[in-house]
């Protein structure tokens, strides 16, 4: 009778198991390729953009299961909906997602988006729709502000950011009026912009964070100046060179393609060339790959754009390393099945993502510029330190 009761309890304990993980997401909605274009444009959408496998999109799971409960309503102005980009990479690959979770506000008739960058908890997520949802209110009548310009420098506000940037590339310094450093970058960005003024190229903008302080959090302002290159409403590189008239216009004249020097073609990395002296890591080899001397893994996704920028760099610095017994640079492809639960006990929830392994054992993650030089000199530091050892 002892042995029946707990066969029962078992089964019972098995059935609510199931129940809960099958409620565990009962009012989000889930969009897939087939319906995604022609149903989010029909209401204001709030959407996450994940991967199972990721930690931080498990960890926000409940919260945004209970802000889907609160305004997934028939009569609401507002939908709460995700896309898993492992089966949807398509919808993910359009939607230039490089990480995970994604939080996107999409405004009812339209596919273009507003891209959260707050704290993920309940009362942050609702202040921001509030704020989207207001901001909606109030361009119905009132016509949006345009930005003010002196002698091409375009001064933005909080109010005016995000259209202004949503279209073409845009070179932006965020600042505040008491940084010494800033004081001293002032006329020079004022020159930059007199320059670039009738390139229909690039506008050379500013925003003040001491007015706009929570907007400049938003976008992960961590000090004054802050120089960010930003192209159709994403942010794409972060400026780190000389602040000199020069070297600004150089970088300018690169980002837009039409500097002399002779910059690389991007490689699909998902076709893979046998000559690579990048090494190829997968579940099955990847312990064994790493256990011995230092390994600079990046964790990639074939469709996902700053990876591609990355590619050709990645193969000249395997080359620089080709010759050496202690240093191995090596990638992982998070897209391919058999992968994905190496990447997530990994921890990767973003792409690219490069780690440094030492002896088997992860040890850092880089998260400097990613350019030719600066990884040949990370690489080396932890190589010196090995060979101390």
């Amino acid at each position: 009778m002892n042995q029946e009761m707990c066969i029962f309890i078992l089964v019972l304990l098995v059935c609510l198991q199931i129940v809960n993980c099958h409620d565990e997401d009962a009012h989000t909605i889930q969009y897939n390729s087939d319906i995604f274009s022609s149903e989010v444009p029909k209401n204001n959408h709030f959407i996450m953009f994940y991967a199972p496998w990721c930690g931080h999109c498990q960890r926000l799971g409940p919260t945004w299961e209970q802000l889907a409960e609160m305004l997934n309503e028939d009569d609401s102005n507002i939908r709460i909906a995700k896309v898993d980009c492992t089966t949807d990479s398509k919808i993910c690959s359009e939607q230039d997602i490089t990480g995970y979770p994604t939080l996107k506000f999409f405004k009812r008739g339209s596919l273009e988006s507003v891209k959260f960058r707050g704290t993920r908890d309940l009362p942050s997520l609702t202040t921001f729709i509030n704020e989207q949802l207001r901001s909606i209110d109030e361009t119905k009548n009132v016509p949006v502000e345009v930005p003010s310009t002196s002698d091409g420098l375009v001064e933005l506000t909080a109010e005016n950011f995000e259209k202004h940037v949503s279209q073409g590339k845009h070179f932006v310094k965020f600042y505040a009026p008491w940084c010494g450093f800033c004081q001293r970058l002032a006329p020079t960005w004022e020159q930059l912009a007199s320059k670039w003024k009738f390139d229909g190229g690039v506008t050379v903008a500013k925003v003040d964070c001491s007015q706009y302080r929570t907007f400049c959090d938003q976008y992960e302002i961590k000090g004054y100046p802050t120089l960010l290159w930003i192209e159709n409403g994403e942010k794409i590189d972060r400026y780190q060179g000389q602040r000199t008239l020069e070297s600004l216009e150089e970088y300018i004249n690169k980002m837009l393609g039409t500097t002399t020097e002779k910059i690389p073609e991007f490689k699909n990395e998902s076709n893979e060339e046998v000559e690579s002296p990048v090494i190829i890591l997968n579940k099955d080899n990847f312990k064994k790959d790493i256990e011995k001397g230092i390994t600079l893994v990046k964790f990639f996704a074939p469709w996902c754009g700053h990876c591609k920028r990355l590619a050709p760099t990645w193969e000249e610095l395997a080359k620089r390393f080709s010759d050496s017994k202690q240093a191995r640079i090596a990638k992982v492809d998070c897209t391919v099945d058999a992968n994905k639960p190496l990447c997530s006990e990994e921890e990767v929830d973003g792409f690219p993502t490069i780690f440094m392994y030492k002896n088997g054992a992860k040890v850092t993650e880089y998260d400097g510029d990613r350019s030719l030089d600066d990884l040949q000199e990370f690489v080396n530091k932890h190589l010196d330190k090995h060979d101390e050892l």
